[in-house]
């Protein structure tokens, strides 16, 4: 691991001063990024401790009811808390069971809820510094294309990358339509999460649209009381706890008294280098009967130029089997004890 300078700022002035310099990094948990050091993939010349950190007028740690009547996540909120909190499992189930099924207990009740925005890519070859990569050094190429690429991505690649997003949480938080309040020495922002992640294109190394000196400080969801009842996160991974998705999906559906689709929501995770959702696909399912018929039909709008490496070429089937897996188990309604939708199958898409 490289030396660095370790500062615990008293405001959020402070931070945000040393945030501005060079490559320093904010620090709450620090589940991935000191993996990340201790591999030497990354090398911070400072890390900026944000755990205690006061804004005026805002709870870092808390998780509570916005102005507007959804969802304020606060940045420091530990993910264990978040998925726990009775306001999320009761209104937000499919949040809460993204969450529950990332990590382990342990890891979540460290990692902070910005932080899980922030995590990178499990890609091996971006974790060993013996190799190439373009998204740890750009320019030097991507073995992954024509090497080991089980759990590598199926869209949105380019052909200087194709690493996959690991979050479970940010699944939920695209197909739920989050935004992402950040701050910095200059003010405020905030950003759509369609928009937060971006996709490799020549640019791998970049994995977000924060600014150098940008602190998150807040999520905020708007109000989804017409998906509670019938939503479903699906996960299929190689073991049941502590595995990132090969496919996973955060599915949910407002269905009328006779079963008709009127609005649905649907985002997939381990597809692609940033939470994948395709709305195009979502208007289609509106006004059709809730069926394997309909959901095949979404599913291959949302698979549309995908493109399998060799090795994860399986993922084409089972990310549309999982797909229909997910929207099945949503529209027979949410399993709100679990915080997750009725899946007597498992991971077995």
């Amino acid at each position: 691991m490289n030396p660095f300078i370790f500062t615990q700022p008293k405001d959020l002035d402070g931070v945000l001063a040393a945030l501005s310099a060079g490559e320093a990094r904010p620090i709450a948990g620090g589940t991935n990024l000191l993996d990340l050091m201790k591999e030497g993939v990354m090398r911070p010349s400072q890390l900026v401790d944000i755990n205690g950190l006061k804004v005026e007028g805002l709870d870092l740690d808390k998780v509570e009811i916005g102005d507007d009547g959804g969802l304020l996540l606060g940045a420091l909120a530990r993910n264990a808390d978040t998925a726990y909190d009775p306001l999320v499992r009761e209104r937000y189930p499919l949040l809460s069971s993204a969450i529950l099924a990332g990590a382990s207990p342990q890891l979540r009740n460290m990692a902070s809820n910005g932080g899980n925005l922030m995590q990178r890519t499990r890609c091996v070859y971006f974790y060993d510094v013996g190799t190439a990569c373009n998204k740890r050094e750009p320019g030097t190429g991507c073995p992954a294309k024509d090497g080991v690429n089980r759990q590598h991505a199926i869209l949105g690649t380019s052909e200087s990358c194709i690493a996959t997003h690991p979050s479970d949480m940010c699944v939920a938080l695209r197909a739920l339509d989050a935004t992402v309040h950040v701050q910095s020495s200059s003010g405020k922002r905030q950003i759509p999460f369609a928009d937060f992640h971006r996709l490799p294109e020549d640019r791998p190394e970049i994995d977000n649209t924060l600014q150098p000196g940008e602190l998150i400080t807040h999520i905020t969801v708007p109000q989804a009381d017409r998906f509670m009842a019938h939503s479903a996160y699906i996960k299929v991974r190689d073991r049941l706890s502590y595995a990132f998705a090969l496919v996973s999906v955060a599915a949910a559906l407002d269905l009328d008294a006779g079963g008709t689709i009127k609005a649905a929501r649907i985002a997939l995770g381990g597809v692609a280098h940033k939470p994948w959702r395709v709305e195009a696909a979502e208007a289609q399912l509106v006004g059709k009967a809730a069926g394997e018929q309909a959901f095949a039909a979404a599913a291959d709008v949302i698979l549309q130029g995908a493109r399998g490496y060799g090795h994860n070429d399986f993922k084409l089937t089972l990310a549309k089997n999982a797909i229909v897996q997910a929207l099945t188990s949503a529209a027979r309604g949410t399993d709100i004890a679990s915080g997750s939708g009725r899946n007597p199958e498992g991971d077995r898409a």
